[in-house]
């Protein structure tokens, strides 16, 4: 099953790693909709779709929830078979636009909303731009671990009172998951070595991100390495989940949104991506635990400035060349034979 998702892994990142202003939109025709691919978590979504809705009460918003390498293999045999259904993209791995752009899956956009977006996090040719930011994080089940305890760096993941106790979600079918291994395995302070003493201290695996959240919410293990926004939604939900964050060589995430090529509702999909930057969209998330990528709204803290002082030193194009390499070497570190 493995050697069946690295296949499909491999196709989509095979060829990965001058624009104009295009022209006003047409009117929006009666009753139509468009159709959105995301990884974002369902209460985040549909409070997009509901503001959405509420704004183009004519416009019916259906998305399609799924883990980042769930939804990439979905568009990618839509385009191999001629049936490509979302207009617009929103995954958890920024260094998978790379890949989408090369492969012509995504038309330029000039959305008039992206001005008020660091170009740290936009396409100079317009292919796509950050829609939401989020952190890796230690999160852990309040109820069995003390908050004095809790690991403060990547290192600390180590330390044997962990044993056993560290579940994490499958890179394989996270795109967050697959973003933070893949920082770890190209950072000389880390690499493979990191992930073989992770292993050895008995990480497990969980098949996605919310249900490695949930492992820990019920404590069966103490720790997963997390994302600040899902653990905000657990413990809105009750849940006795808390989290950390790194306090050196953190690891932000910015969430492109990209245009789909081919979109059935491309007019659609333009008033989508232009609400999901807006403010009005960025608000939205801010009420919901995400922080905006916007740099004209009063922000979650830490903020955007915040979470990239503190941060890891990224390279997002070695990602997209090299996240294959990457996470065969996590293949061969959690599955191969002792």
């Amino acid at each position: 099953m493995r050697k069946f998702i690295l296949a499909v892994l491999a196709l989509v990142l095979l060829t990965g790693c001058g624009s104009s202003e295009l022209p006003a939109p047409p009117p929006v025709p009666a009753k139509s909709e468009v159709v959105l691919y995301s990884s974002m978590q369902e209460k985040q979504l549909d409070a997009i779709k509901e503001g959405f809705e509420a704004k183009y009460p004519d416009i019916t918003l259906i998305y399609q929830f799924g883990g980042t390498g769930k939804i990439l293999t979905k568009l990618n045999t839509e385009a191999q078979f001629g049936d490509i259904r979302a207009d617009v993209i929103w995954a958890g791995n920024p260094s998978c636009y790379i890949t989408l752009k090369e492969n012509r899956l995504l038309n330029p956009y000039i959305s008039p909303e992206a001005e008020n977006i660091d170009p740290l996090f936009k396409d100079s040719e317009y292919y796509y731009v950050g829609g939401r930011i989020s952190s890796a994080v230690f999160a852990y089940n309040s109820e069995l671990v003390n908050e004095s305890e809790v690991p403060r760096r990547w290192n600390d993941l180590l330390n044997p009172k962990w044993k056993d106790k560290i579940i994490m979600a499958d890179p394989y079918s996270s795109g967050s998951s697959s973003y933070i291994v893949s920082a770890l395995m190209q950072n000389p302070d880390y690499g493979p070595e990191f992930f073989e003493k992770l292993r050895a201290n008995g990480c497990m695996l969980e098949s996605g991100t919310t249900s490695a959240h949930k492992q820990v919410a019920e404590g069966s293990y103490a720790l997963c390495i997390g994302l600040d926004y899902v653990v905000s939604n657990f413990i809105d939900e009750g849940w006795p989940l808390a989290m950390k964050y790194p306090e050196t060589d953190g690891i932000p995430i910015y969430c492109p949104i990209g245009l789909v090529a081919g979109g059935p509702n491309e007019v659609n999909g333009k008033l989508l991506y232009d609400y999901i930057l807006s403010k009005e969209g960025q608000a939205l998330l801010e009420e919901n635990h995400l922080v905006s990528i916007r740099n004209d709204i009063s922000q979650t803290a830490p903020s955007v400035a915040e979470r990239m002082e503190t941060g890891m030193n990224i390279s997002i194009p070695d990602i997209c060349r090299n996240e294959n390499k990457y996470l065969k070497d996590f293949d061969r570190i959690f599955f191969s034979e002792p």
